[in-house]
């Protein structure tokens, strides 16, 4: 009964493409010799309890005997785009190979010409609606956003955007990302404005004027919450996307006590995707990692991170995600409700959040 809900919600977030063969033939004797020549893969703003990146990084290492090096681990989306500018003509250390960014920076990074189209072996089941059709960019895993509490300082759990106004929560509610450069932070302005009135994901106004109240009542800390301010009580509230609230629940194993909420009104779930930089130093590296990514063995690593892996419903098809992964996920009633802004809407949100946040809300989020 587990598979069956899991399998449901799927079907309800997302509109799967019907699995088929394989869209292209990979040489994968000639890839993996190829990747193994160039010897080391550099990626940027991976955390390892970003659904479960610490496993999957160990696991490519040991599979392929290629090192990894891992750049800003706690970069946002927007810093991963300028690391490729940045670094255009630059084969070192600080030029990333490949990157793990929010929908809107797809079509952002084939316009700029900052990506390199691979279609990975298992493209067909991919969705079309979450792939770039020239192989430019393609949908990795989504969730959706919750409340994430530290209930050892927190006693009285916040259900709603409403509550988290309230001023027992002064002072304990921070935002897991720079609203003005971070995918999982502008989302979280997304979701407060249709909670508060708005119809159209793509009208922040709501969202703005939200957290401009918070800031005003004294409840927004003006800081990045992560998991050690989160363990600390120094932002004992945050939002953040649901495997990472989950994930950060595990790794705490009660030292404190978190729990996880999803808000009964303005719930948003995203997708995140994954791209080649088209002036990455180890090319070949980099498309062995989105064949390790995008593999069954790839796409359960995401899955065991709580993420809802892109070819979940191929997989699902083919019975192979193992009960005990399946039965983890949160059930598919939580995730009734979720808002999939589209790419048009992120990118009309992101601006106007990236242009009146100063503006409206007036607090400088930085990290500690």
């Amino acid at each position: 009964m587990k598979r069956i809900s899991i399998i449901g919600l799927c079907a309800l977030l997302l509109v799967l493409a019907a699995p088929g063969v394989f869209a292209q033939t990979t040489d994968m004797k000639a890839l993996i010799s190829a990747a193994q020549k160039e010897g080391t893969l550099t990626v940027i703003a991976l955390p390892h309890d970003w659904v479960n990146y610490g496993e999957l990084i160990t696991g490519f290492t040991a599979k392929y005997g290629i090192k990894i090096n891992e750049l800003n681990p706690d970069g946002s989306s927007a810093e991963e785009m300028e690391a490729i500018k940045a670094n255009k003509g630059n084969t070192g250390p600080q030029a990333p190979d490949v990157v793990d960014v929010g929908l809107k920076f797809g079509p952002e990074g084939v316009a700029a010409g900052l990506f390199m189209p691979y279609k990975v072996s298992t493209w067909a089941s991919i969705p079309d609606s979450v792939k770039d059709k020239n192989g430019y960019w393609y949908g990795d895993y989504y969730g959706a956003l919750a409340f994430e509490v530290n209930t050892d300082i927190i006693k009285n759990v916040p259900k709603t955007w409403a509550d988290l106004l309230k001023p027992e929560y002064k002072g304990k509610f921070a935002l897991a990302g720079d609203p003005r450069i971070s995918a999982q932070a502008y989302m979280t302005v997304i979701a407060a404005s249709l909670a508060n009135g708005a119809t159209d994901p793509a009208d922040v106004q709501h969202g703005l004027d939200y957290f401009a109240q918070m800031n005003k009542v004294g409840n927004l800390i003006p800081l990045i919450a992560v998991t050690g301010t989160l363990a600390s009580g120094e932002t004992p509230i945050t939002i953040e996307w649901d495997y990472n609230a989950l994930a950060n629940k595990d790794k705490l194993a009660g030292n404190p006590s978190i729990q996880v909420v999803m808000p009964t009104t303005g719930v948003v779930a995203g997708v995140y995707i994954q791209a080649i930089s088209a002036y990455a130093p180890h090319p070949n590296a980099a498309k062995l990692w989105m064949e390790y990514l995008y593999s069954d063995e790839g796409q359960l690593l995401w899955l065991k991170g709580y993420g809802h892996p892109v070819r979940f419903n191929d997989m699902a098809k083919r019975n192979v995600i193992p009960a005990a992964i399946a039965a983890k996920l949160p059930p598919s009633s939580a995730y009734a409700a979720a808002v999939f802004p589209s790419l048009d809407q992120q990118a009309a949100a992101s601006k106007a959040i990236a242009e009146g946040w100063d503006k409206t809300v007036g607090a400088n989020i930085q990290k500690k």
